[in-house]
């Protein structure tokens, strides 16, 4: 409903001492209603609101129209306090929203005796979970419409990003719409936002999508172990910033840190049980938040191997190659798909990440020479021209097809795909583009021309190492929310603009190299704000509408 700007009602001249007169008897009458006189809004159709003081005060001046000329002029002497709103002003939020469009009112003000209701039963978690966060009373699925209310409710937008909404808020109330519940919780965070330290939702529409499909963090709790609780936390951070992925690297050459039923050898002793995980997913899931497992492979397995020396990559010479698992070995290849398989069952989201970066095997001077292994059961898999690149190619295809088998979009590390091999890496792996430091280095190109679809982990802006080894610098988010955006994949020069579309957004990563380095309390310190500018440019990678020194007190007020 449209706002119309109250006209204030002119009392007609009087003689000097009648002004007088009903000056005193207005002063009286302003004394005993209070200051809230001035500050009246207007309701539709240009009255007094229902129930206010004016509202009543015209209502007797109606029933009383049969007294004469006297009570007549005396309500015409009467003020009728009242005022226009001005336009809402864009609300400020991290992610910014895409798009308001102003409009007059007082905007909605969460009060415990306001509803939320829901259009359809699929929205109930969003719903219970606004309405605890925000202090209403949750009421379920409702048709009617009362003063206050917040309404969630699914559209059929066809064709609609299905994590956009529209929220209006109007008349006294809210509504947020969305092609799916995904949206819908989108809603709600940018009106939580709004409204916390009590402040209001501003009057008019908010029509919000991000930009890209995959917002992500990654966190290392191989090398380092995190409790249930601070990853928790970290979830609800997450999902308040419009995250939708969580990526746990769990296996390394430090430890193993999740329960296994099918293999326990390899389990260290500080790890998260199954019990715990599910809580994490769960959690994560009604945040809108996938989990994506890693377990990397055929490389960084030290802990898998430390119980299974049988399966530890050796040179020519005999001397074991750190972290590294024989991939001429079928046990090798067995072992890998048990667990691949154990954890999909644990980890039900659509995503997995296979890893694939930094086997050892590769990164020596004449690989055939050093594994004769490894060369020997490329010849024999993949004919005489092949060699140890074609089998740690056909290696992670093979694990491609065990985890495939469970309907999942998988991503292997950049440096896992390899120049000039007979053996093609499979065509629905996705690039997740870290670095170009390797032997062999590709460029984002090389890939995007190629058709793949590239995440964005770029480790120039998005990696946050413990103790800053190899030259890595705790990444901050002035860099990223001045200077990052999801095309700079490599580096600090982004791709042409062409090559958007194929990339599917990116993640903010801990990785613990030295785990000491930090507390878990230091960690969550020091990727805060990291955090909040990621999540501001993979959700619209434009120029902030805020400066950095505005983006910082945003966030220091929104905690």
């Amino acid at each position: 409903m449209s706002r119309h700007r109250h006209r204030r009602r002119t009392p007609q001249r009087k003689p000097q001492h009648q002004v007088v007169t009903r000056a005193l008897l207005a002063g009286g009458l302003v004394a005993a209603l209070g200051a809230g006189l001035g500050v009246w809004a207007s309701s539709d159709d240009g009255t007094a609101p229902t129930g206010s003081a004016a509202s009543r005060q015209a209502a007797a001046g109606t029933s009383a129209a049969g007294d004469g000329g006297a009570s007549a002029a005396a309500r015409a002497a009467s003020p009728t306090p009242s005022r226009s709103y001005a336009l809402s002003t864009t609300p400020r939020t991290i992610p910014a929203v895409r798009s308001h469009t102003p409009a007059r009112g007082p905007g909605w003000r969460p009060q415990a005796t306001h509803r939320v209701v829901v259009s359809d039963a699929s929205l109930t978690d969003e719903g219970r979970l606004v309405a605890g966060e925000l202090g209403l009373t949750y009421a379920g699925e409702k048709n009617d419409v009362r003063a206050g209310d917040l309404r969630l409710a699914l559209n059929d937008d066809e064709g609609a990003n299905p994590e956009s909404y529209t929220m209006t808020v109007r008349g006294g109330r809210v509504t947020v719409s969305a092609p799916s519940d995904a949206g819908v919780f989108y809603g709600t965070r940018t009106l939580k936002q709004e409204v916390h330290g009590g402040g209001t939702a501003p009057e008019g529409v908010v029509r919000d999508q991000p930009a890209k499909p995959q917002r992500g963090f990654t966190l290392d709790i191989a090398r380092k172990y995190f409790s249930p609780a601070w990853i928790e936390d970290r979830v609800r951070e997450l999902g308040d910033l419009k995250y939708n992925q969580l990526g746990l690297h769990f296996s390394d050459d430090q430890a193993f840190r999740i329960e296994s039923s099918s293999h326990p050898e390899i389990v260290s002793g500080l790890h998260l049980t199954k019990a715990q995980v599910k809580k994490i997913v769960d959690l994560a899931a009604s945040r809108h938040i996938t989990v994506v497992p890693e377990i990397d492979s055929p490389g960084h397995l030290g802990a898998v191997l430390a119980a299974h020396p049988e399966l530890q990559l050796r040179n020519a010479s005999g001397v074991a190659t750190r972290g590294a698992i024989d991939i001429s070995k079928d046990d090798s290849a067995n072992l890998l798909d048990d667990l691949l398989d154990e954890y999909a069952d644990v980890f039900p989201g659509a995503y997995w990440h296979l890893g694939g970066d930094e086997y050892q095997a590769l990164t020596v001077s004449s690989p055939a020479a050093s594994y004769p292994q490894l060369a020997a059961a490329a010849r024999t898999r993949y004919g005489s021209g092949a060699g140890v690149a074609d089998l740690t190619t056909g290696w992670l295809n093979d694990r491609a097809d065990t985890v495939r088998a469970h309907d999942r979009t998988m991503r292997v590390w950049n440096d896992g795909f390899f120049r000039g091999t007979s053996v093609r890496p499979a065509s629905d792996l996705v690039v997740a583009y870290w670095t170009g430091k390797e032997i062999g280095a590709r460029t984002p190109v090389e890939y995007l021309s190629a058709g793949r679809k590239v995440l964005n982990y770029n480790d120039e802006y998005l990696y946050y190492v413990l103790g800053e080894p190899n030259d890595f610098a705790y990444p901050t988010g002035q860099r990223i929310y001045q200077q990052w955006t999801p095309r700079v994949l490599r580096g600090t020069t982004p791709v042409a603009a062409k090559y958007d579309a194929q990339i599917l957004g990116g993640s903010l990563s801990v990785w613990c190299d030295l785990a000491n380095s930090q507390t878990q309390a230091q960690v969550a310190a020091g990727i805060r704000m990291p955090l909040r500018a990621t999540s501001q440019k993979l959700w619209d990678a434009g120029t902030p509408p805020l400066t950095w020194a505005q983006f910082t007190a945003l966030a220091q007020k929104l905690g």
